[in-house]
């Protein structure tokens, strides 16, 4: 079983990480796939994904699951609060029962690092300046900004003005963010683990102010 990280967080919170070693009938078994989605890595990884979440929590109804208008998954009458991200041949899963999370893992790329302006405050290039490794803290603030984009679930947001890193923490592995739109102020605390040539962030929080 290629299960590559998990962690409970909580008694109503878990995620994990699945390295996609195995053929599509083998998640097909076992969960039903979108029939919108053709490409074949892309399917694999979709029907990966939606493994992964009654993996988390046994009587997750993946069958239940629709698709907003942003395209964010999701339950009706929020049964379950998930949040799944893909980057290659591993697909990544945060399930709660009562708070908002949201989830992404990327591999650090020199390609993040060249678009860093579109998605980089200027008050957040200070915490490129820590020193260690450019590439892999460049993607950590990309990971970072996606994983509170997707527990916003609601679309339309700027990246640079809305999503703001304000604080990092090496030794705790701990990012503090805040999510501002239309007079909305949130502070969130991110969690982060530097894997094996992948970055995982994950944030879940039970409210909105």
């Amino acid at each position: 079983m290629p299960l590559f990280y998990q962690q409970n967080i909580n008694q109503n919170t878990r995620l994990a990480i699945w390295h996609i070693t195995e053929p599509l009938l083998f998640f097909l078994t076992k969960v039903p796939i979108q029939k919108t989605i053709t490409h074949p890595h892309k399917q694999l990884q979709h029907a990966a994904g939606r493994y992964l979440l009654p993996y988390l929590f046994e009587d997750f109804p993946y069958d239940e699951i629709l698709i907003a208008s942003t395209r964010k998954p999701y339950l009706p009458d929020e049964q379950y609060h998930f949040s799944i991200s893909h980057c290659g041949d591993y697909v990544a899963a945060i399930v709660s029962k009562n708070e908002r999370v949201g989830i992404d893992i990327e591999k650090p790329q020199q390609k993040i690092v060249n678009i860093s302006t579109k998605f980089l405050h200027k008050e957040e290039y200070q915490f490129l300046r820590y020193g260690g490794d450019l590439m892999a803290t460049t993607t950590l603030l990309w990971n970072a900004k996606e994983a509170m984009f997707k527990w916003w679930g609601l679309g339309k947001i700027d990246f640079k003005t809305m999503l703001r890193i304000e604080q990092m923490d090496a030794a705790s592995q701990t990012l503090k963010g805040c999510f501002r739109k239309n007079g909305i102020q949130q502070p969130l605390e991110l969690h982060y683990e530097l894997l094996p040539d992948l970055c995982l962030v994950w944030v879940n929080t039970p409210t909105l102010v």
